[in-house]
């Protein structure tokens, strides 16, 4: 099973101006598919689609997903990405994160069964909290500070998998669930607070790379393009519950902060500062599942996706 074996259609991409969104649209028409995105630019960026705006089969709808979407003619499946993704973005709009989660998730798959087509959701690894388990299996239920600063996010995605699932068992719909794992590459927003840009911009600057605690906790870092190949791969697949899509190579945030101050040769010094509430210590996927039903795992080491990544962010300045 490949991308490639997609079943060529009209697909609807909620979220598709964001920064995985764009880059999963860009691919669904390179294989020769129609696209409809609908996003309210709350975090998604026109210049994230820009280029696509000229394509016939490429369409966008300026809209929120907490209103009902009457969308015409038929669909070959739905992608829906569509929430804030990062902590600086869901702690600005907690109350717009779990309404998209919710009522936008609710509004969707009812456009899915109106549709009769498949549809995948996006989830998030966050949906574990701060892991007692390690790495993340899909079978492990999650240690999360439901009430705390991140809970407003890891609380839409677990009630987005809930009622995703509602969906599959009362309506028999075709769904499926990915948690996303941390995630990187171009177009990513230079101020969304992640620990990619922000290290790539600091060192840029030459100033100092802000680490949290001492830096010991660990990340795991997906390029964009392993990730976009995993959705494709998911949606053609028969299988109804979550899966974790991810890169299992683990890297201490210290180490990756001396890894872009290297490649950004840069006079950046790390500066220590106090762990944010409820930072998890760990995150790294299981991606046993993903082999095994799909066949996937990524294929672009970090050194070669972070050189592309930080080109990017150099062009932007």
């Amino acid at each position: 099973m490949t991308s490639a074996n997609l079943t060529k259609g009209r697909y609807l991409v909620t979220g598709g101006a964001g920064f995985v969104g764009s880059h999963l649209c860009e691919k669904l028409l390179q294989l020769g598919c129609e696209v409809v995105v609908v996003d309210n630019f709350i975090t998604g960026r026109l210049s994230n689609v820009k280029h696509l705006l000229g394509n016939p089969k490429f369409s966008l709808i300026e809209k929120d997903i907490i209103e009902p979407l009457d969308l015409e003619g038929g669909l070959a499946g739905i992608f829906h990405m569509a929430s804030p993704a990062s902590p600086v973005d869901y702690m600005k709009f907690p109350i717009e994160t779990l309404r998209v989660g919710a009522i936008g998730s609710d509004h969707i798959l009812n456009l899915a069964l109106q549709k009769q087509c498949p549809i995948l959701v996006a989830s998030t690894s966050e949906v574990y909290g701060d892991p007692l388990e390690h790495p993340q299996k899909e079978s492990y239920w999650g240690h999360v500070h439901t009430i705390g600063p991140r809970g407003c996010y890891d609380e839409s995605k677990r009630y987005l998998e809930a009622i995703t699932m509602a969906y599959h068992r009362v309506h028999g719909l075709r769904t499926r669930i990915i948690r996303i794992f941390n995630t990187y590459g171009p177009r990513m927003r230079t101020d969304d607070g992640r620990v990619v840009p922000n290290f790539c911009m600091q060192a840029l600057a030459n100033q100092d790379i802000t680490v949290y605690g001492e830096g010991k906790q660990t990340r795991s870092f997906c390029y964009v393009s392993d990730l976009v190949e995993g959705i494709l791969r998911v949606i053609q697949c028969e299988h109804s519950e979550p899966i974790n899509l991810g890169n299992p190579t683990e890297t201490s945030i210290l180490e990756f902060a001396n890894r872009i101050i290297a490649m950004a040769k840069s006079s950046s010094k790390v500066a220590y500062r106090p762990l944010p509430q409820d930072d998890p210590k760990t995150r790294c996927p299981d991606i046993s599942k993903a082999k095994n039903l799909l066949g996937w795992s990524p294929v672009v080491d970090l050194e070669t996706g972070l050189k592309s990544t930080f080109d990017y962010f150099k062009s932007t300045l």
